[in-house]
């Protein structure tokens, strides 16, 4: 099955805020017990909920003022692909990227699996150059 684009707009209007805020156990409702995510931070994923939400538990502690955008969604066999903006506070300022992610859904609707490509570089940088330290 396809979703549409506007089904998935729809989900990530639930689904994006829950990035936001510092509550591990909602974005983690979203994930089958049998998901498998990956980001740039841990590029041979993590699997499964437990492993999941204590990688959530981690980040969003880190992040809890971050905020999450749906730029476009583009359907696919089995969930979307999804262009995302997001604004990530460091010290006094923001780094603001663009990145996409695609979102395969199991049969009970909850993400199985969620692949997360963007630059991280310019948020690197700004890390760096707010704790003192030379640019990465």
């Amino acid at each position: 099955m396809t979703m549409t684009r506007e089904q998935a707009g729809e989900f990530a209007s639930r689904w994006l805020p829950a990035w936001t805020g510092n509550d591990p156990e909602r974005l983690a409702s979203f994930y089958s017990d049998e998901a498998v995510y990956l980001d740039p931070a841990v590029p041979a994923g993590v699997r499964g909920k437990e492993e999941l939400l204590a990688y959530f538990r981690r980040l969003l502690a880190a992040n809890p003022d971050w905020v999450w955008t749906q730029v476009e969604a583009i359907p696919m066999e089995g969930g979307f692909l999804n262009k995302w903006h997001a604004r990530i506070p460091v010290g006094e300022g923001a780094v603001e990227c663009i990145g996409v992610c695609f979102v395969q859904f199991d049969e009970q609707g909850k993400i199985r699996r969620n692949e997360v490509y963007f630059d991280r570089h310019p948020l690197l940088v700004e890390i760096a150059r707010h704790r003192g330290r030379p640019a990465v």
